[in-house]
């Protein structure tokens, strides 16, 4: 196997004198030693070149950030200098965005099954948008606006009936699906109705989302054509055709960039004869391929005439996608970037689970060793944002380097953050 694509690596990584990685002009072993490992390491320009990127193409004021791809306070300060609006989907993470100083009418509130204190509490803040999911959601409105509280700008959840080609888990606009108004059974237009009748909701657009890490194009074009047929009847100013554009993780893949999401995009919608606002949601095409994962070696397990097993001091409980989703991913190691990578083993974390993996065909250097740095490239998207505990491991840093420096903005946990929340 050749050396690690370097397409895969953050924008601004560059090899150093010794052949190792740094990120920003910043030695990523010397984050490893002043942070610990696991850690995740942000290339924070690329994060904000992406947000130019999609702000050009869309338009400022339509290019919404999906927050659940990665959110803490510092991502949402970024993304909100930047231009973007955020989308939230629990009340968790509209706290976060809102303790970070963004306002409330930049949040777009989303969720299958937001709770009447969520919705209370988004009403309050003077949330910009709520996207409703179903006749129960308008119900709890209407109570609330019972109660004296602002009438909402909403978007009704479509789902368009259109199955992306991605995994079955983050496939969400089919027609049997968790999410929104069926568009093929008329469901669609009987909530239109009773949303323009409403006193309790101000009406403004429709939304649909087909799924998560797609790459064809076609996908989002299909959408794109039947939600502005759907919506031209109606007259209303904004459409979201949400977000799930795919990045590449492995030698081999190739995605479209956002500029070319919006040419497709736009090209449907004008076809299709819409004239309003079109809205976007990209989370994972915003940050994922900006952060690498870097782990320690501690195990290294031949097993003859079988494999060899890697063992590194994180796993499932800092990225579980490839549990979840089978999702692949590339592995080297950061003092030999340009090193030839001959050697094929098994990435295992150290959980109590024979799943527990992260790169189930990967490739190293002959080399490796116990005490290693070993690195994970394109973790920048649902991975910390999906960590858990298991096994009361305690969650990884994160650090954001820029200009040859870097800054930590979520410390590592600690065994005593582990009992926080415990009662004796």
């Amino acid at each position: 196997m050749s050396r690690i694509p370097r397409g895969l690596l953050p924008d601004h990584s560059s090899v150093g004198p010794e052949g190792q990685l740094l990120i920003a002009g910043v030695d990523v072993a010397d984050l490893a030693a002043e942070h610990g490992t696991p850690l995740f390491v942000y290339d924070e320009d690329q994060i904000r070149a992406r947000c130019r990127e999609a702000v050009e193409v869309f338009g400022d004021g339509n290019v919404v950030y999906a927050t659940k791809a990665f959110l803490c306070r510092a991502i949402a300060r970024l993304v909100h200098e930047e231009g973007l609006l955020l989308d939230v989907a629990t009340g968790g993470e509209l706290h976060v965005a809102l303790s970070a100083g963004v306002p409330a009418e930049r949040l777009v509130v989303h969720g299958n099954n937001k709770s009447m204190e969520e919705l209370r509490t988004a009403l309050t803040a003077g949330a910009g948008l709520v996207v409703v999911d179903s006749f129960d959601e308008l119900d709890r409105l209407d109570a609330l606006h019972a109660e004296g509280l602002p009438c909402p700008r909403v978007q009704l959840r479509i789902t368009p009936g259109v199955e992306a080609h991605t995994h079955e888990f983050v496939r969400t606009g089919q027609e049997d699906s968790k999410f929104g108004f069926g568009l093929p059974n008329g469901t669609a237009a009987a909530a239109a109705e009773r949303a323009l009748a409403s006193p309790a909701v101000e009406l403004v657009g429709f939304h649909a989302h087909v799924g998560s890490q797609v790459f064809a194009v076609e996908s989002f074009a299909r959408v794109a054509e039947l939600m502005a047929d759907f919506a031209r009847p109606y007259g209303l100013p904004t459409m979201t055709v949400g977000g799930g554009l795919g990045v590449a993780y492995v030698e081999g893949e190739s995605a479209p960039t956002i500029t070319e999401w919006a040419r497709v995009l736009r090209k449907a919608v004008d076809e299709a004869g819409f004239e309003g606002r079109l809205l976007v949601e990209p989370g994972r095409a915003i940050v994922a391929s900006a952060a690498v994962t870097v782990y320690r070696v501690g195990t290294i397990k031949d097993i003859p005439g079988i494999r060899t097993y890697v063992a590194v001091d994180g796993g499932m409980s800092d990225n579980p996608r490839p549990v979840l989703y089978g999702s692949g991913y590339e592995t080297f190691l950061p003092r030999a970037v340009e090193a030839d990578r001959t050697r094929p083993v098994r990435v295992v974390g150290k959980h109590c689970e024979s799943g527990d993996l992260l790169v189930r065909e990967g490739w190293v250097p002959h080399d490796i060793a116990v005490g290693d740095l070993l690195a994970t490239p394109v973790t920048g998207a649902y991975g910390h944002s999906m960590g858990s505990n298991y096994n009361k491991v305690p969650r990884p840093a994160v650090v954001f380097v820029t200009d040859g420096g870097a800054r930590l903005v979520v410390r590592r946990e600690t065994y005593d953050d582990l009992l926080r929340c415990e009662v004796d």
